[in-house]
């Protein structure tokens, strides 16, 4: 299994997934925590904690989800690459 998971690459996609879901989520984090597109018009109550730990918490949900997504993207294409790969050398 190990084997497997190198040959696809998947530690590395499993990085470069965590780095853009943790840059994506900043960068929407601080567009709404520092009104980079103007003021928010706020008319709702936050239960328990005020609006800025709500986004941080939906700001991790969107990072875990993009960093999946990247990562299983990017190893589907490697797969893809590899299955191309071998199909190439069988048919010499």
């Amino acid at each position: 299994m190990l084997v497997l998971l190198e040959s696809l690459a998947f530690y590395r996609n499993v990085r470069v997934g965590l780095v853009s879901g943790a840059t994506l989520a900043v960068l929407l984090y601080a567009v709404r925590t520092l009104e980079l597109l103007g003021p928010v018009i706020d008319a709702r109550d936050y239960p328990l904690f005020g609006p800025d730990v709500w986004f941080l918490l939906l700001a991790f949900v969107l990072a875990a989800t993009f960093a999946l997504l990247v990562a299983v993207a990017l190893t589907v294409a490697e797969a893809a690459r590899g299955a191309r790969d071998v199909s190439a050398e069988s048919g010499r």
